[in-house]
């Protein structure tokens, strides 16, 4: 440090800045002390010399005077603002000042030389005396550093010594973003950028930045590993950015102004690195897409709340303005595809006053498919156009593909490939304007992009990628994690809080819960079990939606929040709470309204909040709390209505901007799917989660909570349903190193897997005629008809088969079995290959018609031993619902309905297809025997016992018939079986119909008549007397095992009635006591037996755990 004692500066603060200085002299900065800066008089703050030097050289056509009228020019320039006057520089600098000179013909002249940085003069200069005049007194302010270019001061600098703990780098920000706008603007005119440091702490900003978002700058390189160490901040920040060639490129390209003509809000912005590294990257990815026309521009994996958007309007200027030496791409047309309105407005916000920067002329947002291919048609280069995927995709009223062909289109999809992707891989299904079914295939995302743009490049944008995003735009080009984005103070960090135990009634539920959520949580899922969490999801809301729950959920919300604020009441803290569906979001409103109806008064801004008449102006009357969600067509009237009906769009905006708003009395919504993505409220800080999440949709949400806000040092995730596994599952993703991208041997293989596959698919239906499924324009009516045939071919087909089970042992199974398995080993690769766009469109259709038609047969599926073993499991009361996307719709679809009424009967009657009709009823036996089983263990095993027998009976019949019949016989032979079968099942019904009724005739209650037969069985089972069995009314009754059923059903009421009794030992032993001595009392069995009070108490359990279903 011994060379730094030779500077000649006299007014140094510390070693600190003669250190800083020295770290620039090696990049190729030249020192001057400030005392040695010749001026005309120190209240400039321009060196003439340089600049004159430099025009001089870079323009030896002008003359000396001209040199000095240009000079002069920026040495005098004015505006209507400071700010205006800083943003009019800006422009001077980076594009040049047009001049006239003596012969009349206008030129520009640069006032810094970008492409030959050579040619400029890089000075660093300490303790400037800057004069400026308070109240008629000449005062003076000496920045620390200030870095000047051709003469002209480009960056300031304040620096704070690093051993005086007192001296912080927010003193340095209030120097330049207080004192220095107040007490001489006119050096900040010519400034744009700041730095501030300690020594420790090095940040970049500039001289408009809020303090919150000044950041260090980690990498000097773009494969560089990321400094964190706090010494390395001022090196990295140095070579980093203030080397003098990447100063220029940052100072040129990365500065973000608004328009002009939006100079009053006063935003002026530097890219963080991320940016900046990622817009370079990506730029040169899309430069050798183009070049290759390859149509994959790369993926950038952005954590939530990083800025990407800045990031896109970084590398749209670097496309822009930084290509036009590349034929292929000239002046670019960009079209920028978003998957929500949220975001399409967020995008225009932006977009829309950066026409100056993005240098591309036309900027909008377009309505249509229709709209954008006028407007691309009008034009050969430039513009910049946003829409919606929903838009983009939507060939109702737009029935051509191409909207242009030009390869100078660059595509940047935001997120909004997510929307489609699940879409895309299989049959939509739907109804006509005459209820009848039709069925459309689907098209990959890509396939759709490259319809419309066949020639263009794509590139992603995401905070949360997942295997087809990098199919459909190609490999990662670069990453910047939550860990990343937290470390570098970007955004706050998350922390979490579960309270599961403290809302939720008891152990069972929680273990019901999670357990649902882990199968959600499965990394592999298929499309059935995909479609099993959804259903086990709406299975939920019985748990999630229990008045008692929600009570205790809205007081513990509300004690939360009230003795958060409390604690700190002069920060602004908004919180989202989240649930698993609307119905249980308005119950969840409701019960909110009921308890604390201060919350929804209306008012334009809370108590004692300090609000200006024109503040007072924007804010609208709103409550404290409200609930935002989209209306659906049955919903009740009331939640209708709330919801804002056919104005929900209007209401939806209205809440939106409140929520934004500080000032805003609006401070708790309450929300299932709407503002979880894409929504940015800084102040919102606190978020109740109750609704199962996983993967990608937990980052997204989640993150709404970890935007910076002054005085805010971390968002809140209070957990009242267990995503702590799924979060750490989530974090390892999208918080560190992990890729989820498919590598092309991935691709390659599953296409070739898929291929073959496919091919047995083909030969299993030798017989059937796939034609029209395969054809375009195919009636989507028709094809419905023909996949619920195809569907009807596999249940009837008797053909057995020889194929391998997961052990690798080969063994025979039937046709539909071996048809599932195939489709399953099929899906899983064509869910691999499919995004990419590569597959042929027959083989496409193909895939999601045999897909198709194994969900209608795993929809109708009840008589198979996988059925079975599923039904068998716990979690097939969750997973069971109704059928979809066949004839039987009508029967299931809307409210449940009792399958023993006349009208279910007469629904099942309509069914044509007998195959059909009995899937479908044993299917539902099954599920009543199930239902019924909670309550009556010894009924429902009976019925059990009945319907096993009717099933291997059935199955026995048509395994013979396969081979002893064929032909025309074989058809009716099976239809015989079928019809016998059907009969059989509905005996059954009719039986346990009137089982389940029977206890009304003995004068017991549903309950009651459960314990009596158990009662009655264990007497039986274990041959002892009790009692006289007699005749009433066509009925066996047993009057003193009657009367012992009411006495244990009467026990189990009193002790059930302490909380959590199941899982509470000590309220159990005492329920065991009771009972025990009840059925001694009473004298049964004569013979002490633990055999029959260990049955006793088994029927006893099952009914309690069932009691609250």
């Amino acid at each position: 440090m011994a060379k730094l004692k030779e500077y000649n500066g006299h007014y140094c603060e510390s070693e600190y800045e003669y250190a800083f200085i020295g770290f620039l002299e090696q990049e190729g900065w030249k020192y001057v002390s400030g005392n040695d800066m010749t001026r005309i008089t120190k209240r400039d703050v321009l060196f003439n010399e340089d600049l004159e030097t430099f025009l001089s050289k870079t323009n030896p056509d002008l003359t000396e005077d001209e040199v000095t009228k240009i000079v002069d020019t920026v040495r005098l320039v004015g505006a209507e603002s400071d700010f205006a006057t800083l943003h009019k520089v800006y422009g001077w600098m980076v594009n040049g000042i047009q001049f006239i000179p003596n012969n009349g013909l206008a030129k520009m002249v640069s006032l810094i030389d970008f492409e030959n940085p050579d040619n400029n003069i890089f000075r660093v200069v300490n303790q400037l005396v800057i004069e400026y005049t308070n109240n008629g007194k000449n005062e003076t302010r000496r920045p620390d550093v200030l870095l000047y270019v051709n003469g002209m001061p480009l960056c300031v600098i304040e620096l704070k010594n690093p051993s005086d703990v007192n001296a912080t780098i927010y003193d340095a920000w209030e120097q330049i973003n207080i004192r220095y706008w107040r007490d001489i603007p006119h050096l900040l005119h010519y400034c744009p950028l700041a730095c501030i440091s300690d020594g420790v702490k090095t940040r970049l900003g500039t001289v408009r930045t809020p303090y919150e978002h000044f950041y260090a700058w980690r990498r000097v390189n773009d494969r560089d590993k990321l400094s964190t160490l706090p010494f390395e901040e001022t090196k990295t920040m140095i070579k980093g950015v203030y080397s003098p060639v990447r100063f220029l490129e940052i100072f040129r390209d990365y500065i973000y102004f608004q328009d002009a003509i939006y100079d009053r809000d006063e935003v002026e912005i530097v890219c963080r690195y991320p940016q900046f590294f990622a817009s370079k990257l990506l730029k040169a990815s899309i430069v050798k897409s183009v070049v290759e026309k390859s149509g994959k521009g790369g993926t950038y994996f952005g954590a939530t709340g990083c800025g990407k958007t800045y990031t896109m309007a970084f590398l749209a200027r670097q496309l822009s303005l930084r290509c036009t030496n590349i034929p292929e791409i000239g002046s670019p047309t960009i079209v920028m595809i978003v998957d929500r309105e949220e975001l399409q407005k967020q995008g225009a916000k932006l977009f829309t006053k950066s026409k100056e920067f993005l240098n591309l002329g036309e900027v909008a947002v377009v309505k249509s498919r229709k709209d954008l291919r006028q407007e691309l048609g009008a034009r050969e280069s430039g513009g910049f156009y946003i829409c919606t995927i929903q838009k983009f995709c939507d060939r109702e009223d737009d029935k051509i593909g191409l909207i242009n062909s030009r390869s100078n289109i660059i595509c940047f999809s935001d997120e909004a490939h997510r929307t489609q992707l699940e879409h895309s891989k299989k049959i939509q299904f739907s109804k006509d304007v005459d209820e009848n079914m039709k069925a459309m295939v689907s098209k990959p995302y890509a396939k759709v992009l490259k319809e419309a743009f066949p020639n263009a490049t794509f590139v992603g944008f995401t905070g949360t990628p997942i295997a087809e995003t990098y199919q459909t735009f190609g490999d990662e080009i670069d990453r910047y994690t939550m860990d990343q984005a937290v470390a570098d103070g970007l955004t706050v960090s998350i922390k979490y809080h579960p309270r599961i135990a403290k809302v939720l009634l008891d152990k069972k539920k929680v273990k019901e819960i999670e357990n649902y959520y882990k199968k959600c949580a499965d990394e592999g899922a298929t499309e059935e079990d995909i479609a099993a969490s959804k259903k086990a999801m709406s299975s939920m809301e019985v748990i999630l939606g229990e008045p008692s729950r929600l009570e205790r959920l809205a007081a513990d919300i509300h004690d939360h929040y009230v003795k958060a604020c409390d604690e700190d009441p002069n920060r602004i803290q908004k919180a989202m709470i989240v649930c698993s569906s609307r119905p249980i979001a308005y119950k969840l409103l409701k019960t909110f309204e009921s308890k604390y109806p201060e919350w929804f008064v209306e008012k334009k801004a809370p108590e004692g909040t300090e609000v200006s008449r024109e503040e007072l102006k924007e804010l609208k009357a709103m409550p404290f709390i409200a609930m935002v969600a989209s209306v659906g067509k049955n919903d009740p009237t009331e939640m209708y209505n709330y919801l804002g009906g056919v104005q929900n769009d209007k209401r939806s905006e209205d809440l939106d901007a409140m929520f934004k708003n500080d000032k805003s009395n609006f401070h708790i919504v309450i929300v299932v799917d709407m503002w979880i993505t894409g929504f940015d409220v800084p102040s919102l800080t606190y978020m109740y989660n109750d609704k199962p999440l996983q993967k990608h949709q937990l980052i997204q949400t989640i993150s709404r909570v970890n935007r910076k806000y002054p005085g805010k040092e971390y968002g809140l995730i209070v957990d009242y349903i267990g995503i702590r596994d799924n979060m750490r599952q989530a974090m390892k993703i999208y918080g560190g190193d992990t890729s989820v991208a498919p590598t092309e041997d991935d691709v390659k293989q599953a296409t070739s897997s898929f291929r073959e596959e496919l091919e047995i698919l083909k030969r299993l239906f030798t017989d059937y005629d796939l034609k029209p499924f395969l054809d375009p324009n195919c009636n989507p009516v028709d094809r419905y008809t023909l996949l619920a045939k195809a569907a009807e071919y596999v249940f009837k087909s008797t053909q057995e088969l020889q194929s391998e089970n997961s052990k690798g042992k080969s063994n025979k199974v039937s046709f539909k079995t071996y048809f599932l398995r195939t489709v399953k080993r099929m899906r899983l690769a064509f869910e691999i290959c499919q995004p990419s766009g590569e597959l042929g469109e027959e083989e496409s259709a193909l895939a999601q018609c045999f897909m198709a038609i194994a969900g209608f047969v795993r929809k109708m599926g009840g008589t198979t031993e996988i059925d079975t073993d599923t039904m068998n499991r716990y979690v097939s009361k969750m997973v069971e619902e109704a059928l979809k996307y066949n004839k039987v719709e009508s029967i299931l679809d809307g409210e449940q309905e009792d399958i023993f009424s006349p009208e279910y009967f007469e629904k099942l009657s309509d069914i044509k297809m007998p195959a059909t009709k009995l899937e479908i009823l044993v299917k539902m036996l099954k599920k009543q025997i199930k239902e019924y089983s909670k309550t009556n263990q010894i009924a429902a095993k009976k019925f059990q016992e009945l319907l096993e027998k009717t099933i291997e009976e059935y199955h026995e019949r048509r395994k013979h018939l396969s081979v002893e019949e064929a032909g025309a016989t074989q058809e009716q032979a099976s239809e015989d079986i079928i019809k016998q079968a059907t009969e059989q099942a509905l005996k059954i019904l009719k039986e346990m119909n009137e089982s389940k009724e029977s206890f009304r005739k003995m004068g017991l209650t549903f309950e009651e008549k459960a314990f009596y037969d158990i009662l009655v069985a264990l007497r039986d089972q274990y041959n002892f007397e009790y009692g006289e069995d007699k005749e009433v009314d066509g009925v066996v009754i047993n009057d003193k095992c009657k009367t012992l059923a009411k006495k244990v059903k009467e026990i189990i009421d009193t002790k059930s009635s302490f909380a959590d009794w199941l899982n509470n030992q000590n309220v159990r032993n005492d329920l065991k006591l009771e009972i025990k001595i009840c059925l001694v009392k009473n004298g049964y069995p004569p013979q002490y037996s633990p055999e029959v009070f260990t049955k006793v108490m088994e029927q006893v359990e099952n009914f309690e755990e069932n009691s609250n279903d």
